[in-house]
């Protein structure tokens, strides 16, 4: 029981209380959410993952096993959820956000401080790699889904590959591959960048479910709910042998396989 409150108290808290902060201050002071999360998507997430990956010890071959076990999760968890909506004979907009739930984790916002405090930053480059193709996969599956719900075409979907964590992914892994220094000027640039998105990812997120209103439970809720928040972790421990992954590679796997949905998920909805 101590264990756990010294979890709770040393990795939660901190991030809940900045998620609270954002949400108490947020409609006081009047901060436009959408302005700042344009901020961290354009300019902090890529140069947190930029800085990372490019200083980051990699072995290429567990990140490409990482790869593919975080695929089969997603997929998996996401077509179970398909299933149970299917099975409830719901409808093609209501089977669309079951798939939306379960694929879409908020492996940014509260991925990479709970695996910062709960590993350290030696766990922050395979956090970054399972936020980028959770990040992907997600919005893939998601748009599709949602797009298909309403007879839209697919188009929209390709658009992920213009998000600019995923375009700065490419130069950082050429410049850990091939070990290209920054120069001292630009490295400080990206450090300080970098150093600004968790904080500023955890406010927004308080700031954000603050202007969200009245949210009704149901039993379609809490199900989908329980499919991301169950099935997904319960995959990737499972599978995390098969794949020969352990240590920080399997831990953080699990940890991103068991973040609660993201808010992106709820925009891309409505969208």
């Amino acid at each position: 029981m101590t264990q756990l409150f010294t979890i709770f108290l040393n990795i939660l808290a901190p991030v809940f209380t900045l998620v609270l902060i954002g949400y108490l201050i947020g409609p006081r002071l009047q901060i436009d959410a959408r302005s700042i999360s344009r901020i961290a998507y354009y300019l902090l997430a890529p140069s947190f993952l930029f800085n990372v990956i490019r200083q980051a010890d990699i072995d290429f071959g567990v990140a490409l096993r990482v790869t593919g076990y975080i695929l089969i999760v997603t997929l998996v968890t996401a077509f179970v959820a398909f299933l149970l909506a299917r099975v409830q004979r719901a409808s093609a907009e209501l089977t669309a956000a079951y798939v939306l739930i379960a694929a879409f984790g908020n492996v940014g916002n509260f991925g990479f401080p709970i695996i910062q405090f709960k590993y350290g930053d030696a766990a922050l480059p395979w956090a970054s790699i399972y936020f980028l193709i959770l990040s992907t996969t997600g919005f893939i599956i998601g748009v599709s889904a949602a797009s298909l719900a309403r007879g839209r075409g697919l188009g929209s979907v390709l658009a992920v590959f213009k998000t600019p964590a995923i375009v700065a992914a490419i130069p950082a892994f050429l410049a850990n591959g091939f070990s290209i220094p920054l120069p001292l000027f630009l490295d400080r640039v990206v450090v300080l960048l970098a150093g600004a998105l968790i904080p500023i990812m955890l406010l927004t997120l308080g700031i954000q479910l603050a202007g969200i209103g009245r949210i009704q439970i149901n039993r379609h809720v809490v199900m989908a709910g329980l499919v991301k928040l169950l099935i997904g972790p319960t995959l990737a421990l499972l599978l995390a042998a098969s794949f020969a992954l352990s240590g920080l590679a399997r831990g953080t796997g699990v940890l991103q396989a068991a973040m609660p949905t993201a808010v992106l998920a709820m925009l891309i909805a409505l969208e």
